[in-house]
């Protein structure tokens, strides 16, 4: 077997259109995929934006909820925020685990899918692929809010604002991860700075007795009468709303390809920082917000004195960050600035994880293999697309309303959660049932006694991710479930028999085509069947191109509609002594594929199983417009003689005089025209070199 490989093969690459050029960049070449690997400073804002970011709305949140029960209930916030940040660290800690036994990137999905089955595994990636469309939603409409802070005369804007950040994303990570990390980087690293000086800045003028106080800290709340019931369930909701802060945290265990060497070792650092910073970020700011008595109420009218017809409600962070530097402040609009970026880039963080899970599946069979295809700069170019038009749909809908979105939230990663640390505790007892049965001699070995306490440590640890995670989950799903969090438990069972239909699918076509031993060689005969319609230049160059092959028989097939048109047909064959038979078939129904389809298995029937092989002229044209003018006959019968056993088409093209505008000077291609493999534009030839004549069969 051997393989062909064309001269400057590297070199001789399609020209992408400019503006494609302009918006994703020049095209990258595979060997360039390991430059795209990331180092821990770039992976950093990357893959832990959604989690950093999650600290400027989950106290918001927290606080939100308690506050439906007057501003009393405010004194159980240090507890929620408490158990928050501790079920945080139990998340990174078996995360960390998951990353070392599982380093491929399938993340909850690969881990249940080994350990627990097909179906654990399917939930598990169609309630990420839910989280994923939510975190860009939420991020978004959680950074336009911050933005609606600083500048409330843009509120009758918010879903443009919305739509608008979701292409802008869409487009920078298309120009490839490195390009993206570096963009990035810097509204993240800004973001955890200011804050980070903020929380100091605010907690120096409390020790120093000068508390900041928030603006609504006057303002009183008109709370709900609650039965001790209902308070419990209130501080329940309170908490699971605070726990939105842990979204993000299973990225980094799907994009350990995109780290560099060593990469089990990179992800977990870049995790553990993730963790830590977002542990002191989200403790910090909750305790400010405390400090300063932030009031931030689910409907804005329940604040007393404020005026929620002609103003909007100012976010939590917008609240603290007017209270320690004063609300005109350069650093007040610099907090503003840094966490609205952080915000809308935390979406970032889906469209690294969404396209990566979305290959993993394409490779299992359990979703569409376009999401397996790299695009121009070497991303996972179609899973970004469709994430944002997704995104772009729930936004519109659900008008950007953060509030209405935050409760559709989290139940998706709570579901991946638990189900991962459930399949991670079946692993490490997988792992300790091998090592006991090991002989007495190889069990003695220093590497034994490691692996076994690292089992050991692994199993403890994910036992109690997954205790808690399971019970998050049923706290979420009870305060969640009637404030809009059904449409999720809907949408995560329809995308999960889809995704088994499509490997159902895929499977059985597999099947069909796999080879084995019935499949023979040696079909007799080899017919070729030239359609015509009228002798004109275009059947003669298809004619030519059908005795150049030197088929074992040549045929011309004319489909008789009106008999005057055979007639003259017939009249012009002879008159131009064209070399081969010219076979009329009558039509009295006007139509072309039955006729011809009827012909091929008659002849075929008669003279064994022959090849037929029809060619069919078709016009190359260089207005698109053009393109709805010509060839539809020609279209439709390649597609429906394609279903006749036992024939191949071959298109011959006519070159229009208006394709010089291919040859000649850039033409604008159709969207998909270039990947589809048809003509478009060039360079312009160079001089002293003319452009292929119209009709030319080179």
């Amino acid at each position: 077997m051997s393989r062909a490989v064309t001269d400057e093969s590297r070199g001789d690459v399609e020209e992408t259109p400019i503006a494609k050029r302009i918006l994703i960049g020049e095209p990258l070449t595979s060997e360039k995929l390991d430059e795209q690997l990331l180092p821990k400073k770039m992976a950093l804002p990357i893959f832990a934006s959604d989690a950093l970011s999650s600290v400027a709305y989950a106290p918001q949140e927290l606080l939100m909820i308690l506050l439906i029960g007057g501003t009393a209930l405010l004194t159980l916030s240090p507890w929620v925020a408490v158990a928050v940040v501790l079920l945080l660290v139990v998340v990174v800690l078996s995360y960390r685990q998951l990353i070392k036994a599982y380093p491929s990137g399938g993340g909850d999905y690969e881990v249940a899918s080994k350990n627990l089955g097909e179906i654990p595994g399917v939930i598990v990636a169609a309630a990420l692929l839910v989280d994923y469309v939510l975190t860009v939603a939420v991020s978004v409409a959680s950074g336009v809010d911050n933005i609606i802070s600083a500048l409330p005369e843009l509120n009758p804007f918010r879903v443009e604002i919305a739509v608008g950040f979701v292409i802008l994303i869409v487009i920078v990570n298309l120009r490839g991860v490195r390009e993206a990390s570096s963009v990035f980087a810097i509204p993240t690293y800004l973001f955890i700075g200011s804050v980070a000086v903020m929380i100091v800045v605010g907690l120096i003028r409390t020790l120093a007795g000068d508390a900041p106080v928030a603006s609504s800290a006057e303002y009183d709340v008109q709370a709900e009468s609650l039965t001790q019931a209902a308070l419990i369930l209130l501080v329940l909701r309170a908490f699971s709303s605070g726990c939105s802060a842990l979204t993000g945290v299973e990225a980094v265990s799907n994009g350990v390809p995109a780290f560099r060497m060593p990469k089990i070792r990179n992800a977990q650092t870049t995790l553990t920082l993730m963790g830590g910073i977002a542990i002191l970020l989200f403790a910090g700011l909750t305790a400010l917000a405390l400090i300063a008595k932030v009031h931030y109420a689910e409907n804005p009218c329940h604040l007393i004195g404020f005026d929620c017809v002609n103003n909007p409600q100012p976010s939590l962070m917008a609240q603290v960050a007017a209270a320690t530097f004063g609300a005109g402040s350069i650093f007040f609009f610099v907090i503003q600035a840094a966490t609205a970026c952080v915000l809308l880039l935390a979406a970032n963080t889906a469209f690294n994880g969404f396209p990566l899970l979305g290959a993993v599946l394409a490779r299992d069979g359990y979703a569409p293999k376009a999401l397996n295809t790299r695009g121009d700069r070497l991303v996972y170019s179609n899973g970004m697309i469709i994430l944002g038009i997704v995104a772009i749909g729930v936004l519109i809908v659900y008008q950007a309303n953060l509030t209405t979105l935050i409760q559709l939230y989290i139940i998706g990663v709570f579901v991946s959660f638990s189900l991962g640390q459930i399949g991670m505790v079946k692993h490490w007892r997988r792992v300790l049932r091998g090592l006991r049965d090991l002989s007495a001699e190889a069990a003695k070995q220093q590497s034994a006694a490691i692996e076994r306490r690292s089992a050991i440590s692994g199993l403890w640890i994910n036992s109690l991710g997954a205790a808690m995670t399971v019970l998050v989950l049923l706290i979420v799903t009870v305060t969640k479930f009637t404030h809009g969090a059904w449409l999720v438990f809907i949408a995560i069972p329809i995308l999960a028999v889809l995704m088994v239909g499509v490997n159902r699918y895929y499977r059985d076509v597999e099947h069909e085509i796999q080879m084995d031993d019935t499949v023979h060689f040696g079909s007799s005969g080899d017919v070729a069947i030239v359609l015509v319609n009228r002798l004109q230049k275009p059947t003669s160059k298809a004619i030519d191109y059908a005795l150049a092959a030197k088929h074992d028989k040549t045929l011309a097939v004319h489909v008789a509609i009106t008999e005057e048109e055979s007639a003259k047909l017939q009249k012009d064959w002879a008159e131009h002594e064209v070399p081969i038979p010219l076979v009329i078939i009558d039509s009295p129904y006007r139509t072309y594929t039955s006729p011809v389809s009827a012909f091929i298995k008659r002849y075929r029937e008669k003279n064994g199983s022959a090849v037929v092989t029809v060619y069919l002229p078709q016009y190359i044209v260089g207005h698109w417009w053009e393109s709805i003018l010509h060839n539809r006959r020609s279209r439709r019968l390649a597609h429906q003689l394609m279903l006749v056993h036992g024939v191949t088409i071959t298109l011959v093209p006519w070159l229009l005089d208006s394709s010089e505008l291919i040859y000649g000077r850039r033409s604008r291609p159709l969207p998909g025209q270039q990947r589809g493999g048809q003509p478009v534009a060039n360079a312009p030839a160079p001089r002293g070199k003319k452009t292929p004549p119209p009709g030319s069969a080179s």
